[in-house]
Formats: structure tokens, C-alpha cells, sequence
């Protein structure tokens, strides 16, 4: 895997929000958002979990890791607000580039946070 400088993955960062905010702006035009279809072709997966403290949370996995009688739809306004403090706060490298892998088409991105 590629090393990324803090300017790279800073740079990374702000990409990844703006595009959210782009998604969210697809949702209100009444179009599906690029993480959900992203999750319909099984790139990554946002899903319902529990953590070791017993509250109920989000987790973020790539690929597609349940059948599609198993899965539990997570509302868009969830995902959005769960990937953000994946990105503002904990900030794990692998998945903020996941997130951003969604993106890769678009004209903005670089080729140096390809992974």
C-alpha cells in the first residue's frame, strides 16, 4: 500500500467531504447518492453493529459481507454522519480512502491517493 504525506491525506480528507455534501445534495434532487450505489455493487459496506460497549453504531467493511437477505438498510442521513466522524474523528487512513475510492471518477481526484 502507498504511503501518503498528512498533506496528501489532509487533501484526502477535505475530497472526501466535499463529496458527501455532494451526496447529499443528490438525495435532496431525488438521486441516489454514489456511496449507496456503491454499496449496491458491493464496494464497501455500511452496516448496523454493536460495539464492546454495548451501543448500537455503524461499521464500515469492504465488499459486500452479508447475503442480501441479511442486510438491515441504513438510512443515507446515517451513513453520511457516521463516514463523517470517521473522517473528522477517529481518522483511520485505510477508511477514509475506502470512502474515497467511491469517488475515483470524480474530475477532482488525484491519482496519488489511489491505493
Amino acid at each position: 500500500m502507498t504511503d501518503f504525506n498528512d498533506a496528501d491525506v489532509s487533501g484526502l480528507d477535505e475530497f472526501v467531504l466535499a463529496r458527501l455534501a455532494e451526496d447529499e445534495e443528490r438525495v435532496r434532487a431525488g438521486k441516489l447518492p454514489y456511496i449507496d450505489e456503491a454499496e449496491r455493487r458491493g464496494w464497501l459496506r455500511i452496516m448496523p453493529a454493536r460495539g464492546e460497549d454495548g451501543r448500537d453504531g455503524l461499521l464500515l467493511a469492504a465488499g459486500p459481507l452479508e447475503t442480501a437477505e441479511e442486510r438491515r438498510p441504513v438510512p443515507f442521513a446515517e451513513k453520511v454522519e457516521f463516514l463523517r466522524k470517521e473522517i473528522l474523528g477517529s481518522h483511520d487512513d485505510d477508511s477514509v480512502k475506502l470512502i474515497a475510492s467511491v469517488y475515483q471518477a470524480h474530475p477532482l481526484w488525484r491519482e496519488a491517493w489511489r491505493h
